[in-house]
């Protein structure tokens, strides 16, 4: 199982320690030492949408000025706009298998993950 994310974000601390909690096993990727492949990035959008995992209720996002915020109108907008801007993805990214989640949600983690 792969975790993407960055290692000051609240949601992947939380994430990350319920991992431990529960004995599950990962691989870390952060987004801000390594950043994010375009061909990634590809491959979660025909998984699941780039709305789905651009988070545009971080501060990032509305930090930027109006006309880049209105300027994304396609996947390819928003991809090249997420790979410049690796902390405007939804985090953390849980890649295990077939399964791929955005977020901290310990249901969906408990559900996924039961021993």
């Amino acid at each position: 199982m792969k975790v993407y994310g960055i290692t000051n974000c609240n949601t992947v601390k939380k994430a990350l320690d319920w991992f431990k909690a529960n004995q599950v096993m990962y691989e870390f990727h952060d987004f801000k030492k390594l950043g994010i492949s375009p061909e990634k990035l590809q491959e979660w959008d025909t998984k699941a949408g780039y709305e789905t995992f651009l988070n545009k209720k971080g501060t990032t996002w509305r930090g930027l000025d109006a006309d880049t915020q209105n300027s994304i109108k396609t996947n390819k907008d928003a991809l090249q706009l997420l790979e410049a801007k690796t902390s405007m993805i939804k985090r953390p990214v849980i890649e295990d298998g077939g399964f791929l989640y955005f977020g901290f949600d310990e249901n969906v983690y408990k559900d996924h993950f039961k021993k």
